[in-house]
């Protein structure tokens, strides 16, 4: 147990030593704000008052350290002065070239180097712009928080609120305690309009069950705000072009004898020197779609009406059926802001434009649409280099890709990939030599920006503001190792289209794979071994096959998904169904061929939660789930339709894909003072996968995020595998497989912690999982977090730990 007290410490020490230390480095007279508390009534909802108080304390040790020692080595006006040389070498540059290309470019240039030094010169330098200063309690700022909170519950409807402080000194440490006393809240005793406009105020009346207001609801100046921006946006999709939500006014009459009931009036008033607000109809739609393009004389714009809408260009490069399918306005229809945007959004979808720009011209008597839209260039091409990071060591890569747009005059892109690249694997025949492993792939698709389905023209105009695309793909991918030579082919045809922005679709109606495999003769010895004695069904991803599926797949992503200003979710559910034509057509064909063929039914939900407890701290979950369940001859799943436990992405604590099956031991280490307990040489594909995870993750300094995190999960299978238990390195016990109602009591356990480096371009990930509860071991030795050891040796009873590196957030 004091193991495990240390290991716990060790995880929360950043954290524990921030008051301690941060008192080092006070002033003489200054005092350290170590921390804040709010005290509130029972239930009293407390939500948003933390990022009311101005002044805040040290989040760690860690940023302290970090700006004090970008502090001791700061010199202000060494950053001033060489403001001032590259100021005076730029405008020297500038004055002697006559190229305004250059001199455009001199002045980007110089402008970047400037705004650097600035932000130096005003906020310190890198070390102190990634770091915090210590929080030196302060009083004024105290009192300027107790206003802020006062009136934040002042305009929640309690007008009659008490904020007090009060504050616990201990030697040069201030904690301040803020004491709320909120009295009763006003509500709502009577709501009502006073409109002259009469067509508004029957538009609000009619649809006064959208109102957010509402009788017998708590005074809210944050509801009201939104009141007034849910009216401008109704109004303005209703064809008022020039109404503002400055015309929208709320009064508050609090002198009811009612004792905390108030009335509310809506008021809406008239435009100066006009009776009524003015309803716009559109009179014409012109769009270009060669906005920016310069002909000189040699070309002259033309006209032609077509689907209602005006197509003005030199040339006619683009389909102008499916841009009016694009377009969600219409001649002598209303005004409507959502249609307008809505429009702009689904043009820049089609990633043929650089810019959509959309205005409304009202003079001359006339309500006109213009639709200004730049072209992208035709071809694209770029190019790549990295290092590929996966289980091994890592390896360069070089990949490229070429883009046609408007292919066939439709607005259909052509895209061309490739990608040639090595890493070292270990190898799976010795455990102890590694070897390059190459991979090289390429992939040609084209993408059309509407269903490929002989639907009426009607129908297709409906189901564009969906942004409806089909792609055709084409691929080939291959891998060459000691081991074995792989090469799969691939052809498929999705299409997806998206709801409202909040939910995408997408259906693979053909997905069509022909995999074949060179082995080593040893590798495939140590795969027919692996079959046999441990139920590890590797060897069938090696056969000769033809996988042919249908993919069905939602994702649900309402708040954006991620982001740290709100609480958000994130939900993906896919069902596929392989070898489905089978069923009603005999493949002999394929059969004559040597190929293996493959029926089954796979099912998967990720489920994802973010809630953003302040703007530094926020809480992660996730639950993962998925069944593969085969029902051909051979009884098995593609080896890629399996599922896997462990690794960064999933149960930390493990290696990747090796946690499972159940509880079903893996074999025994022939080195565990190296390795541990067992041999994770081989990966563990599961019919059944069940997983979750909770994180804690917290900003720390600059760009660096620390995180604490616990996960559980495992896979499982439909039968019970029995392993053999002959030769040295078998386990002595027997698990289980199969997947029963107490599957719960097999999850493996792991918990851990680690350091996020945001980037803002890419965010770069380390974690160390440490195992908690190990279902591979014999019943009664399974909690294995007091066995933990950070180096080796280890030997049978110990557990190393296993360090993570990714890119991106683990969910």
């Amino acid at each position: 147990m004091n193991k495990l007290k240390k290991r716990a410490t060790l995880l929360l020490l950043p954290w524990l030593l921030s008051g301690c230390l941060g008192t080092r480095y006070l002033q003489e007279n200054q005092k350290l704000l170590y921390r804040q508390t709010i005290e509130t009534p029972k239930g009293f909802n407390k939500d948003g008052l933390s990022d009311l108080l101005v002044q805040k304390v040290n989040r760690g040790v860690f940023g302290l350290w970090i700006y004090n020692y970008g502090k001791n080595r700061y010199d202000q006006q060494q950053f001033i002065d060489k403001k001032a040389r590259v100021e005076q070498k730029f405008d020297k540059k500038i004055a002697s070239t006559k190229s305004q290309k250059k001199v455009n470019s001199y002045q980007f240039k110089k402008q970047k180097k400037v705004d650097a030094l600035n932000k130096k010169i005003e906020i310190g330098n890198l070390p102190m712009q990634w770091g915090e200063p210590v929080s030196v309690f302060d009083s004024a700022n105290v009192i300027a928080s107790q206003e802020k909170i006062s009136d934040y519950i002042f305009n929640k409807g309690y007008f009659q609120n008490r904020v007090t402080f009060k504050t616990n000194e201990f030697k040069k440490k201030v904690g301040v305690t803020y004491v709320i006393e909120p009295g009763r809240p006003y509500f709502y005793d009577t709501i009502f309009y006073s409109i002259p406009d009469k067509k508004i105020l029957a538009i609000l009346e009619e649809t006064k069950n959208k109102s957010l207001i509402k009788k017998n609801d708590r005074y809210d100046q944050d509801k009201l705000n939104k009141e007034r921006e849910r009216i401008d946006l109704q109004l303005k999709d209703l064809g008022y072009y020039d109404f503002t939500r400055q015309y929208v006014e709320f009064s508050v009459d609090t002198a009811y004898q009612e004792p905390y009931q108030i009335g509310l009036r809506i008021e809406i008033k008239n435009p100066p020197r006009r009776n009524s607000h003015k309803v716009f109809h559109l009179d014409s739609i012109t769009i270009r779609t060669d906005a920016a393009v310069n002909s000189g004389d040699t070309l002259k714009r033309k006209s032609e009406n077509k689907y209602g809408i005006t197509f003005n260009n030199y040339k006619t490069e683009y389909s102008k059926r499916i841009l009016a399918q694009r377009i969600f306005i219409h001649k002598d229809s209303l005004y409507s802001r959502s249609k307008t945007f809505s429009t702009q959004r689904q043009l820049a979808n089609l990633d043929i434009f650089k810019f959509i720009n959309m205005n409304y011209d009202s003079s001359g008597g006339k309500f006109i649409a213009n639709i200004f839209c730049s072209p992208l260039d035709r071809y694209s091409w770029s190019n790549e280099a990295g290092l590929t990071v996966t289980q091994g060591f890592p390896g360069p890569y070089v990949s490229t890709s070429l883009k046609k747009r408007n292919l066939f005059k439709g607005l259909e892109i052509l895209e061309l990939n490739g990608r040639f690249g090595f890493e070292g694997v270990a190898s799976a025949i010795a455990k102890d030599n590694f070897y390059k492993s190459t991979e090289a792939n390429i992939n040609g698709s084209i993408t059309f920006p509407q269903f490929l389905f002989p639907f009426s023209e009607k129908t297709a105009f409906k189901l564009a503001e969906y942004n409806p695309r089909t792609r055709l793909l084409g691929g080939f991918a291959f891998t060459d190792r000691p081991e074995y030579r792989r090469l799969i082919t691939t052809v498929s045809d999705t299409y997806t289209w998206q709801n409202k922005q909040t939910a995408q679709y997408s259906f693979t109606l053909i997905n069509l794979n022909i995999i074949r495999s060179t082995l080593d003769s040893t590798f495939n010895a140590l795969l027919t071994d692996l079959q046999l004695n441990q139920g590890n069904n590797l060897k069938n991803s090696f056969k000769p096959s033809f996988v042919s599926s249908m993919i069905m797949a939602i994702t649900w992503n309402p708040n954006n998904y991620g982001n740290t200003e709100r609480s958000s979710y994130y939900l993906r559910m896919q069902a596929e169904t392989g070898g489905t034509m089978f069923n009603a057509v005999e493949p002999t064909f394929i059969i004559n061929r040597g190929l293996e063929l493959y029926q089954y039914i796979r099912l998967n939900i990720d489920a994802r939660r973010s809630v953003v407890l302040n703007k530094n701290t926020v809480l992660a979950y996730r639950i993962n789930t998925g069944v593969g369940y085969a029902y051909s001859a051979n009884k098995v799943l593609p080896y890629e339709k399996y599922f896997f436990a462990g690794g960064s992405n999933s149960v930390r604590a493990w290696l990747p894909r090796r946690l499972g099956l159940g509880t079903l031991p893996p074999n025994l280490s022939e080195k565990p003072n190296k390795d541990g307990l067992f041999d994770y040489s081989f990966e563990k594909p599961g019919e059944i996968l069940v997983e979750g995870s909770i994180e804690l993750r917290r900003k720390l300094f600059g760009f660096v995020n620390g995180a604490v995190f616990i996960d559980a999960g495992n896979v499982w299978s439909f039968r019970q595998i029995q392993l053999s238990q002959e030769g040295p390195n078998k386990a002595t016990w027997q698990g289980s497989s199969k997947f029963d109602g107490n599957f719960y009591k097999q999850f493996g356990v792991g918990t851990g912690g680690g350091l996020r480096f945001d980037f803002s371009f890419l965010v770069l990930r380390f974690d160390m999982g440490l195992k908690v509860f190990d279902p591979g071991r014999e019943e009664g030795d399974r909690f294995v977090l007091n066995k933990i050891k950070f180096f080796g040796p280890f030997g049978v009873n110990r557990e190393p730990v296993i360090y993570n590196v990714g890119i991106g957030y683990p969910f």
